[in-house]
């Protein structure tokens, strides 16, 4: 089963609705599975040193202090019961995620989902600038992945260029939101969902 996985290293309903799928996928009979992360810019406008967090949310989402505390709660309660954390408290920085999808994309077939992982946990529960290539050499190192010319290819322009012309072709193919599901190019997923919906969608291949 091939799953295309459309995020943000910076979304938290993408690590959300990540949970949902491997809490699923752990209920499946699958033998074989091909997942392939791609990568979904919310904002590469944000530089690599970051903004303030909270004053960048409240512009970017309009909403009063209030509101937006009010936001964070909701989506760490609905996170706490997924299982993840949340910990906004601890989020300092609006960060540009160009590196971290980097990462990912340099990360080997066998070590992807753990990276993402790692992406996520660094972000979310310790506060960490994705922006920061001396974080993700870090996040690299501790997911397994340390050679000499890592900080070359995370630094290498180009790569990162192509990074945001694939984030822009996934716009182009009507995906606005992530997280964003597609399971054997024909079963569809838009949002976090809940792990019975992955269930529902895995059963509906078989079906067919």
């Amino acid at each position: 089963m091939q799953i295309d996985i459309f995020h943000d290293t910076v979304c938290p309903w993408c690590r959300i609705g990540k949970k949902h799928l491997f809490d699923a996928l752990s209920q499946s009979e699958q033998q074989e599975l091909d997942i392939r992360w791609h990568p979904f810019l919310l904002d590469n406008s944000v530089p690599n040193e970051g903004y303030e967090f909270r004053n960048f949310m409240q512009k970017r989402k309009g909403m009063s202090t209030e509101q937006l505390q009010q936001m964070f709660d909701y989506t760490r309660l609905i996170g706490e019961a997924a299982g993840v954390a949340l910990d906004f408290e601890n989020v300092k920085l609006a960060v540009n995620t160009t590196l971290s999808h980097r990462l990912i994309e340099l990360a080997p077939s066998n070590l992807k989902n753990q990276v993402v992982e790692a992406i996520y946990k660094a972000y979310f529960e310790n506060g960490l600038n994705l922006g920061d290539v001396d974080v993700i050499i870090k996040i690299a190192k501790s997911s397994g992945i340390d050679y000499p010319e890592l900080v070359m290819h995370l630094n290498d322009k180009n790569a990162c260029d192509a990074i945001v012309i694939e984030s822009e072709k996934a716009r182009n193919l009507g995906i606005n939101s992530v997280p964003f599901f597609i399971i054997n190019n024909q079963v569809k997923i838009n949002g976090s969902q809940s792990k019975q919906a992955f269930i529902e969608a895995f059963n509906e291949l078989v079906i067919s």
